[in-house]
């Protein structure tokens, strides 16, 4: 009886992280592909950086897989084995992240849940743990279909998680976990507070072949006996969700302040590689320019490339735009996509489009009216206080009910059909022996 509640917990602890994981993954594949390209210029495999968009939607989908064949007890033995070669592989790579910290985080659940690699190695040790214990009992696990149906199981949660992938791919994000989304106040992530714990260093001196550490209030700075050796954190501080918000015009005058500072609403394009940025949708981006050209609304276009790729740009599209530069970071981390389209107010997200989702003038139109009409924000606005309209969260939860039932229902149906199925062959084989 202990070995059966062990076994079944370890089953629901193992299949909900690798479910989450890769669902978070699917939710933001762009973002994931930022992550494996980040490990793969980390580990000096530079060559596979075109890889990094199909390695990501494969990652996602794997663990995706894998959990939920877990939950349901599909393949009992090939499932478990395969999420112990899993964890037997994580396992030491997320020490070797711990311990030299190559990457700052391991990107295991993305934006959405930010843990250290320390915490992100104590974890895998939980689950391999758990996992060795399912693979070693794997025949006791309770399975919720028949062997007949496996075979749907397996492929249809792989292949719906990749297309899962491919709809955020090509559109943002169904779900935004990142700082700059919309019905944030740009300003308000900024802020520390004024309680904010503050961070703590030590310095180091050295005098007569002695080293000595010292807080700032104590270091010899002006003491020319003393030589300064290095310096270490032994605290850290509060760190605000948004540390800066730099822009620069061809004057290299910082102005990111200035322009969210403005009264009116304020397009921002944002491609972070104008050599790599989709030009299929350069039409529907001019006619949001001469919209807001119209209506008196600036409208800048943001991007890491060089003056270069810039002029090369706007050769190629005819744009009659201003350009900004920032970092390239900061830009993939406004949004997902390259290029995309950005509506602010006050330094509040009000909107972001996708450049295969650019609105036509009277969409935009409407989306605007529909956006300003929820201004100004209200006094007890928190950090993230959503000012989408109505309307758009109708849509989001439509949107959320189409996706759950496409996964739910068909596997919903096949559990009916299978459960039926044995019914009959039970019945059958009950017949026969009473016969």
């Amino acid at each position: 009886m202990v070995i059966k509640i062990t076994l079944e917990f370890s089953r629901v602890l193992v299949g909900v992280v690798f479910v989450f994981s890769g669902l978070v993954k699917a939710i933001d594949p762009a973002g994931n592909a930022i992550k494996i390209n980040e490990y793969l210029s980390t580990f000096g495999l530079e060559y596979f950086l075109w890889t990094d968009s199909i390695l990501s939607f494969g990652q996602a989908a794997l663990e995706f897989t894998l959990g939920f064949c877990l939950l349901m007890g599909v393949y009992r033995k090939l499932i478990t084995f395969c999420i112990l070669l899993v964890m037997c592989f994580m396992t030491p790579l997320t020490l070797y992240l711990a311990l030299f910290n190559p990457v700052s985080d391991c990107g295991c659940f993305g934006d959405a849940l930010i843990i250290s690699n320390w915490q992100t190695f104590y974890k895998n040790i939980v689950l391999l743990a758990c996992t060795i214990f399912l693979y070693i009992y794997c025949r006791r696990l309770t399975s919720f279909y028949s062997y007949k149906a496996y075979w749907f199981i397996v492929p249809f949660s792989f292949f719906f998680c990749i297309a899962f992938c491919i709809r955020n791919y090509d559109h943002l994000p169904i779900l935004d976990f990142r700082p700059y989304k919309v019905g944030n106040n740009i300003f308000k992530l900024m802020e520390i507070p004024e309680d904010a714990p503050q961070a703590e260093y030590r310095f180091i001196y050295e005098k007569d072949g002695l080293k000595k550490e010292f807080a700032l209030e104590d270091a010899p700075a002006g003491d020319s006996t003393w030589t300064y050796v290095n310096s270490k954190q032994i605290k850290k501080g509060f760190i605000p969700k948004i540390s800066s918000f730099e822009l620069y015009n061809e004057e290299g005058e910082n102005i990111g302040m200035k322009i969210l500072s403005q009264p009116e609403p304020l397009f921002l394009l944002v491609a972070s590689a104008l050599e790599l940025a989709s030009d299929q949708h350069i039409e529907e981006i001019n006619q949001v320019y001469d919209f807001a050209r119209e209506k008196r609304y600036p409208f800048y276009c943001l991007t890491a490339s060089s003056p270069e790729g810039i002029e090369e740009w706007k050769k190629n599209t005819g744009a009659d735009y201003p350009f900004l530069t920032a970092d390239d970071v900061v830009l993939k981390t406004i949004i997902r996509s390259n290029p995309g389209l950005v509506l602010i107010k006050e330094g509040t997200i009000l909107a972001k489009w996708h450049h295969n989702d650019i609105p036509n003038e009277p969409m935009l139109a409407e989306t605007m009216a529909a956006c300003l009409g929820e201004m100004p924000l209200p006094e007890n606005d928190a950090e993230e206080s959503r000012v989408m309209p109505a309307k758009k969260n109708k849509q989001e939860g439509e949107r959320w009910l189409r996706i759950i039932s496409g996964f739910v229902l068909p596997l919903l149906l096949i559990w009916v059909y299978d459960f039926l199925r044995n019914r009959r062959s039970r019945k059958k084989k009950t017949g026969l022996r009473n016969y």
